[in-house]
């Protein structure tokens, strides 16, 4: 699946008949949560068939102006929350089960379409809503072309409102897959504060803290923000500036870590990463603004993704001891957050603390990877031939495809 982003350009009244629908959805969603909690839903299929109850209502006379596939689209999120809450009591999961909550009214919003309720125009420029709220007919604003996919192809649209705007997502039933050729290396990351990551190689990426450098700007802007008047025009002017800051500071973060990730994957045959736990990591009020800060979490899907597209595996291994032990030796070298360079008293060697870490998070991938294959001659030092990681079952489609290609 793909997803397509695009900014709407329309008028200050088609932008208030988009409120409404978002309004409309949220209202659909929170009155489901209601009826679950008094008995009246008890499945997926009667939150469906709530939504007929609502559209049908002459009390609510807005809920039928709707689309009724973006009302079942908020049905299907409301129930979502109520599964989520069963599981999370069904698995016994320490602390909050995350009970259903009502959605209040926010900046952030968005109301989802299935196959009905607009349309495109065939030169895919412009967008037009059929719902009852007649918001009209929208430019699209971006640099996607959706000329290259069929209509038949485009499963959901979503409308999205930002501080900055409104947006549109297209999301398209198209799997992405880019030719790759075999470069003979493999690579172990270690994330941290100080560096983004270390390599298994010596490598060193600098962690950019996007946050950190803008963080006067948005405190000035916040301070500005709790000086308004709430219910003011200046307020909601103040809190738009403020969003838009954060919004940029975000797009940034996201747009380097994507970046990185690809130029990672296409450089590596295998890619090694610590399974970590962030959002137990952030529970560190210490730390918690400089962990997500660094978008660890987000780098690993972009990983994830890239991988997929070029073939490349990425395999997550467990972080327990990868500091400790020698990636020599493999004795345990105990020491602190502030001891920076490892060195051995077994076997003296030395090596930088994270570059030691990635060359043990390489090895336990490497043996992770041959038992998955059913492959187990691997080299003392922890490398292995190209013939046993790199020949992996994507790489070998590709490669056989760009042969026939040649041919």
């Amino acid at each position: 699946m793909l997803i397509y982003e695009m900014k709407l350009q329309g008028t200050n009244n088609q932008y208030r008949q988009l409120d409404q629908a978002l309004r409309t959805g949220r209202f659909v969603r929170n009155s489901i949560i209601r009826a679950w909690m008094d008995g009246e839903v008890k499945s997926r299929n009667d939150a469906y068939a709530y939504c007929k109850v609502l559209a049908d209502n002459p009390d609510f006379p807005w809920a039928s102006q709707l689309n009724s596939m973006a009302r079942q689209a908020h049905a299907e999120r409301a129930w979502a929350s109520i599964e989520r809450f069963y599981r999370n009591c069904k698995a016994k999961t320490v602390g909050k089960k995350g009970f259903p909550k009502f959605k209040k009214e926010q900046v952030r919003a968005s109301v989802e379409y299935k196959t009905s309720g607009y349309k495109l125009s065939e030169d895919r420029r412009y967008l037009t809503f059929t719902h009852g709220f007649q918001a009209g007919t929208f430019k699209l604003w971006g640099s996607r072309d959706l000329h290259f996919y069929q209509l038949k192809q485009i499963k959901r649209l979503r409308v999205v409102r930002r501080h900055d705007g409104y947006y549109v997502q297209f999301l398209i039933d198209h799997k992405r897959e880019e030719d790759k050729d075999l470069t003979g290396q493999q690579v172990g990351l270690d994330v941290g504060l100080i560096h983004f990551y270390t390599d298994s190689v010596g490598n060193k990426v600098d962690n950019p803290r996007f946050l950190k450098k803008d963080e006067r700007k948005l405190k000035r802007l916040q301070r500005r923000l709790s000086r308004t008047q709430k219910g003011s025009k200046n307020r909601v002017k103040a809190r738009n500036r403020l969003g838009r800051a954060h919004l940029k500071v975000s797009r940034r973060r996201n747009d380097w870590v994507c970046k990185l990730a690809q130029r990672v994957i296409q450089s590596n045959d295998l890619v090694a990463v610590e399974n970590l736990r962030v959002r137990n990591m952030v529970k560190n009020h210490h730390l918690a603004k400089s962990i997500n800060d660094a978008a660890w979490y987000r780098f690993r899907e972009w990983l994830d993704y890239f991988g997929k597209v070029y073939g490349v595996p990425v395999i997550a291994v467990e972080p327990k001891l990868t500091s400790q032990n020698c990636s020599n030796c493999g004795e345990k070298v105990v020491k602190t957050l502030s001891t920076r360079t490892h060195q051995c008293p077994h076997c003296q060697y030395s090596a930088d603390r994270d570059e030691n870490a990635a060359i043990n998070i390489l090895k336990l991938a490497l043996k992770q990877w041959a038992n998955t294959v059913g492959q187990t001659e691997i080299n003392a030092s922890g490398e292995t031939d190209l013939c046993l990681y790199g020949e992996t079952h994507s790489s070998k489609s590709t490669r056989t495809k760009r042969k026939t290609n040649q041919r």
